[in-house]
């Protein structure tokens, strides 16, 4: 069953989703790689990952079918402001948590972000765009919250500042803005998945050029071959790929079920990190994991038989 406006189908939606918070979980472990090959900040590689992604998407543009372009034609300042809004909240979403994970640790930094924004993204929806969880839905989030205390937290050795959490909810802020935004532009079938993309990565790539420049543009390396093949794949992946996805199927999903949907990026990362990184699989990976998970599968469930009942467009 296709979403009501937007004309792709709900279950092609979610299995967007799901393959873009699988590739973010991947960005993880390449930016550790990153670092390790070069003294390249985090906001730096930030701005080069969108600045990249940007070009990637743009070289894509003239590949894509016709078909595959909205039905309804978006005026221009409609889509100009939606690339200014969208591109402003991965902004802050990306530098905040950043910052976060600075202040007060990746753990932590971690937790409040992706564990705030499913809370934000079910208020907004349910105040501006009239989603209802219910009680499935509302006991869903709550497992995959519980999940992803337990995954990230479960090893213990935590620090807690006041303004890394304050930084990391900013972070939940910008993305939730983000999420609620591209579906309610998305209910009316005009919003372009890959138009969003690049001009959020255009915006975004100007808001992250002068704290790229403070920190250090072009980093140093001893390895430049290595340092841009894990550039090219950081960009590509985790970002032009995933985030082309993510915009697509955030518009014809509802808000809520995105936001926990998006939790298997700390899923996928944990998994490279026993899988490819040699860290082992404790108690705590394994029963978060499965929490999520678990919460996962029953709110995507959910919205397919939701997306059933939905009376056709006229």
């Amino acid at each position: 069953m296709s979403n009501a406006v937007a004309g792709l189908p709900v279950g092609r939606g979610l299995l967007y989703l799901i393959v873009a918070g699988v590739a973010w979980g991947t960005a993880g472990a390449a930016a550790s790689l990153v670092y390790r090959a070069s003294d390249m900040g985090p906001v730096t590689l930030s701005f080069w990952r969108c600045a990249i992604g940007l070009l990637l998407l743009l070289a894509a543009r003239p590949l894509r079918r016709r078909r595959e372009r909205p039905a309804v034609r978006e005026p221009f300042a409609r889509k100009a402001l939606r690339a200014l809004v969208t591109g402003l909240g991965l902004a802050v979403f990306q530098t905040a948590y950043f910052a976060a994970v600075q202040s007060t640790g990746l753990a932590v930094a971690t937790v409040v972000t992706l564990g705030a924004g499913p809370v934000l993204i079910a208020l907004g929806a349910r105040l501006a765009l009239g989603e209802h969880l219910g009680l499935g839905g509302v006991t869903a989030v709550a497992g995959a919250l519980a999940g992803l205390a337990v995954l990230v937290l479960g090893g213990g050795g935590t620090t807690v500042r006041l303004s890394g959490v304050l930084l990391a909810l900013l972070s939940a802020a910008g993305y939730s803005v983000m999420t609620l935004l591209t579906r309610w532009w998305g209910r009316d079938g005009g919003a372009d998945a890959a138009g969003t993309s690049v001009g959020a990565f255009a915006v975004t790539s100007l808001c992250l050029l002068p704290l790229a420049l403070a920190e250090g543009l072009v980093p140093h390396t001893a390895d430049p071959a290595r340092l841009l093949w894990l550039l090219a794949y950081v960009a590509a992946v985790p970002t032009a790929l995933a985030y082309g996805l993510y915009f697509a199927g955030a518009a014809v999903v509802r808000s809520a079920t995105v936001s926990v949907i998006m939790l298997l990026e700390p899923v996928s990362a944990a998994a490279l990190a026993v899988l490819l990184l040699g860290e082992h699989l404790t108690a705590a990976t394994l029963a978060g994991t499965l929490l999520m998970l678990g919460s996962v599968a029953g709110l995507a469930v959910a919205e397919t038989r939701a997306a059933r009942t939905r009376p056709a467009p006229a």
